[in-house]
């Protein structure tokens, strides 16, 4: 089988998934509220102390994880308080997990300190230790990018080919 090529169709930066993608989640602080509310925790003041975030950055990204659907606002009440909102992930948020895992274990493999990963994910099942593989649609274990051959999709836009013979200047 031959190294697959990326095809060279000029498609528009606005249809690309990634670009549209990192518009929403592109940023450390959401980031670092997601892994929070994947761990379980939802109130304000404990994603205040987990992330060590300003508390202006850290109202900011929760107000746009919710505008964006990844989070919801539930509102609760401790005894002679007033009324709060936890924060909990929608279903959009939590398809994100296998995306915070694979980023996660890049970490572990590339960056982590002398003495390994702080945290390793297992199956609440069986204890194992959780891995990511890449499939096709057929089952076939994809090992990395030299095995794919990204194809324009259905929503893509293509791009007018730059005017020739107009090298700039």
């Amino acid at each position: 089988m031959s190294e697959a090529t990326l095809d060279t169709t000029p498609l528009r930066a606005g249809s690309c998934s990634i670009e549209r993608a990192l518009a929403v989640v592109g940023e450390k602080w959401t980031f670092l509220v997601l892994r929070e509310a994947f761990g379980g925790v939802r109130r304000f003041a404990d994603m205040q102390a987990m992330t060590g975030a300003p508390r202006q950055v850290l109202s900011a990204r929760l107000t746009r994880l919710v505008e964006e659907g990844l989070l919801c606002k539930v509102p609760y009440r401790e005894p002679g308080q007033r009324q709060r909102d936890e924060y909990r992930l929608t279903q959009m948020g939590r398809d994100l997990y296998p995306t915070l895992v694979a980023l996660m274990q890049w970490g572990d493999r590339y960056l982590a300190g002398p003495d390994g990963p702080s945290l390793l994910i297992t199956h609440r099942g069986c204890g194992a230790l959780v891995e990511q593989h890449f499939r096709c649609a057929d089952g076939h274990e994809v090992a990395g990018p030299r095995e794919v051959t990204p194809i324009p999709g259905p929503g893509a836009t293509v791009s007018a080919p730059a005017p020739a013979g107009n090298a700039g200047g």
